[in-house]
């Protein structure tokens, strides 16, 4: 584990109940001391796992944290939980040691602006659909949060974007995004004219519906179902994926992570273009503006417990075997029906 990260949790306070528990010494890296427990949708699949970690929590008396806006979710009942801490949302990468997400990959999302700048290990069980961040099956969630809790775990740093709208030196709007930076249309048929460059560099003018800048985790979300190629999450790059475009020989491009994309809307432009981060709400792109894209200091660390391999998410979750599996022939079975 970085030293950095080991730093960070060595900041939390000792907790005097902590040598109670009969777990505590087999803990391999008692880090872990604070943990937080986080969840968007009000279903109530969300909220019995909810209820499931944070009693798992309480049984390693370990402390339990937990942010106003999932205290208060209205399936969940706060009496099924021994003792648990709410605070601000703001607060809970500040003062905890991992926190453990609960919901699809949406709310990994939700929880990257919070979370990313205090490097807060982030653990998601998945309650949605695809969870290629959210990894963690909701019936395997308390074995699989053990193991993390004893030491047993792969850290998986994975960087972000941001985006400013900017006119002359006069930043308009900035955001930050774990997935995609999108520049669309809106509810226009019109397609976009606009021009983009890198690192200073004029790379073309185009006319489509739009441009996904997309994160090497992004590379599995919009960017993909516009086209655009799987990156493995370890490469340092940002995919510019065209969204319809009025040509065929625009195709998605992959450059350095370090590059600086800049979009400027061309004077023959006829529709009110729009940029959105990671599908919150989208902001407008005016002609004397600039969209300015690039990698954001800051980065989320993904917890995931042992055994996670990124292309046994990719078969299981794209369905990339399912037509080997479908079409497979036992010899042993034909010969058997041949007699």
């Amino acid at each position: 584990m970085p030293s950095r990260f080991m730093e960070n949790s060595a900041q939390s306070a000792r907790l005097p109940h902590l040598h109670e528990s009969e777990l505590f010494h087999a803990i391999k890296n008692p880090a872990f001391r604070r943990i937080g427990l986080m969840g968007r949708a009000g279903k109530r699949s969300v909220t019995r796992s909810l209820v499931q970690i944070a009693q798992t929590i309480n049984e390693m008396n370990l402390t339990l944290i937990m942010d106003v806006q999932t205290a208060n979710l209205p399936t969940l009942n706060l009496t099924e939980v021994e003792r648990v801490k709410i605070v601000k949302r703001g607060l809970i990468g500040e003062i905890c040691d991992l926190v453990i997400v609960v919901g699809g990959d949406g709310s990994i999302l939700h929880a990257a602006e919070a979370l990313a700048r205090y490097r807060v290990p982030v653990l998601g069980v998945n309650r949605g659909r695809l969870g290629f961040l959210a990894d963690v099956k909701p019936n395997e969630a308390a074995f699989k949060l053990r193991q993390v809790l004893m030491g047993d775990y792969q850290l998986d740093h994975r960087f972000l974007l941001t985006m400013e709208i900017r006119e002359g030196r006069k930043i308009i709007h900035e955001d930050m995004a774990l997935n995609d930076i999108v520049l669309h249309a809106g509810k226009s048929v019109h397609m976009i004219d606009f021009q983009m460059k890198i690192d200073g560099h004029d790379v073309y003018r185009q006319h489509s519906d739009g441009l996904i800048a997309a994160t090497p985790t992004g590379s599995t979300a919009y960017a993909l179902s516009g086209g655009g190629p799987i990156i493995h999450p370890s490469m340092d790059a940002i995919c510019l994926v065209p969204m319809h475009p009025h040509t065929l020989s625009s195709r998605p491009i992959v450059v350095s992570g370090n590059s600086e994309v800049c979009i400027r809307i061309h004077e023959d432009n006829r529709t009110q273009p729009m940029v959105s981060a990671d599908g919150k709400p989208s902001v407008p792109l005016e002609q004397e503006q600039r969209l300015y894209i690039r990698k954001h200091p800051d980065k989320l660390t993904l917890l995931h417990p042992p055994g996670f391999d990124f292309y046994e998410a990719c078969r299981t979750k794209l369905h990339w075997n399912v037509h080997a599996e479908e079409f497979s022939l036992d010899v042993d079975d034909d010969i058997i029906d041949d007699e």
